[in-house]
């Protein structure tokens, strides 16, 4: 409950932030737009488009469709993913999709780390990103500071996303895109081979279906603004417009970004952790301004950060909603005066923390961060498949339930937007 009791014994509501436009659309950008994707992708060349084409249709699309109209469908519900998938299948099936959801943080909030410590190593020694010792450190410091954040709720921690995503992601991956730019027009060589349209057909074989089904997930995390409907004036008209800002922002960073990446670094050496700013270093040094590679790699570990905090609050909130409502037991409906589930937090921070430790013991940092980067997939694919289930599912219970925005054509366009986003994460779990 995000209530408090005062002294005198009578209950006092937590604040409640009232979210826009804007902020909307930056929470999707910071949970989605993530940087340390980019060089996994680069790897491939020109056929990253292709790639991110297949993420776009099959995924992306669907999901920002399907969360508009359930978020706004029911607006006056908390818990995102958790009302949705209640509304249509029962508190069982609301439940396990918000578990799902939260269990994927807990094996998942290891790798974005690894990632920010990597990062940061670039600003103080790059050395320092193959040392367990100070990975585990730096992840620590970034996991519980950002805890600390989310502890005071809406205000402070929206308005640490919507700064933070634009210094952290936005303005690096358009610096990224514009070295790409100048290295093409400088006449430096590029690692690529000349461009065709073949080039960006993806090679469909055995050893890509792995890789296939983690691009339809690259764009995950499209429906966390939906956790804070509460939060939103006007969500029948102010969440479709977010999702549609944020679907556009992230597509054209990804693919361009990527591409600038794949421009300069040969695929056999990148680092899946380190990449992007390997690339940055080779940007830098080329201008004769190595100076300006740690204030990039502080920018980009931001991102980082913000990208944690993003997934870190909303799942957790969706969690607080199922303890409200008395499917968990009592200690995760502990909030405090912010209306923030401290006792989530808590417990989520502590498990992450045991999980980091793989990080300790595993010989490869890459090994590691491969290894849980692929756990969260499965757990993602039950999540999503939920979601579109939901989303067909109510159209026929709830054919005549307002929905300020409707995926247009009826059952037919249901079932397709659906339908494709289903076959998505479908043919992902079964890979």
């Amino acid at each position: 409950m995000s209530e408090d009791t005062s002294p005198s014994g009578k209950t006092v509501q937590a604040p409640r932030k009232m979210l826009g436009i804007f902020a909307l659309a930056m929470i999707n950008v910071a949970a989605v737009l993530s940087i340390r994707n980019f060089p996994s992708m680069a790897e491939f060349g020109w056929s990253c488009i292709g790639w991110y084409l297949i993420g776009t249709i099959l995924f992306l699309i669907p999901l920002s469709l399907a969360g508009a109209e359930l978020a706004t469908m029911l607006s006056d519900k908390g818990g995102g993913v958790y009302a949705w998938c209640k509304e249509a299948f029962g508190e069982k099936g609301g439940f396990i999709a918000i578990f799902c959801e939260w269990s994927n943080n807990l094996v998942w909030f290891p790798t974005v780390l690894a990632f920010i410590a990597s990062t940061l190593a670039f600003a103080l020694s790059p050395a320092l990103g193959s040392n367990s010792v100070y990975l585990f450190v730096v992840m620590m410091i970034a996991f519980w500071g950002t805890t600390a954040i989310a502890y005071f709720g809406e205000n402070v921690s929206t308005k640490f996303q919507n700064y933070g995503v634009i210094l952290g992601s936005i303005i690096p991956s358009v610096l990224i895109i514009g070295l790409g730019v100048y290295w093409i027009l400088s006449g430096a060589p590029i690692v690529l081979p000349p461009f065709s349209p073949g080039e960006i057909v993806p090679d469909f074989n055995l050893s890509t279906l792995p890789f296939f089904a983690t691009v339809i997930l690259l764009f995950a995390g499209m429906e966390m603004a939906g956790f804070h409907a509460l939060e939103t004036r006007n969500p029948g008209t102010d969440y479709p417009k977010a999702m549609a800002i944020s679907a556009l922002i992230i597509f054209a960073c990804t693919v361009m970004a990527t591409l600038a990446i794949a421009f300069v670094i040969p695929a056999d050496e990148l680092s899946l952790a380190a990449g992007v700013m390997q690339a940055i270093q080779y940007f830098f040094e080329a201008l004769n301004i190595p100076g300006a590679i740690a204030p990039m790699a502080i920018l980009i570990t931001i991102g980082g950060v913000v990208s944690l905090a993003a997934w870190l609050i909303g799942p957790a909130k969706g969690l607080g909603v199922v303890a409200e409502e008395g499917n968990l037991p009592p200690v995760f409906n502990r909030t405090n005066k912010y209306g923030s589930p401290v006792a989530v937090l808590f417990i989520q921070a502590l498990i992450g923390t045991i999980i980091s430790l793989l990080y300790v013991f595993l010989p490869s940092v890459n090994q590691a961060y491969w290894i849980l980067s692929a756990m969260t997939v499965e757990l993602l694919c039950i999540v999503y498949f939920l979601v579109f289930a939901s989303l067909i599912r109510l159209r026929y219970t709830k054919p005549d339930a307002p929905r300020p925005f409707r995926i247009p054509g009826g059952i037919p366009g249901i079932w397709l937007i659906g339908g494709m986003g289903a076959f998505g994460v479908i043919f992902s779990f079964l890979v």
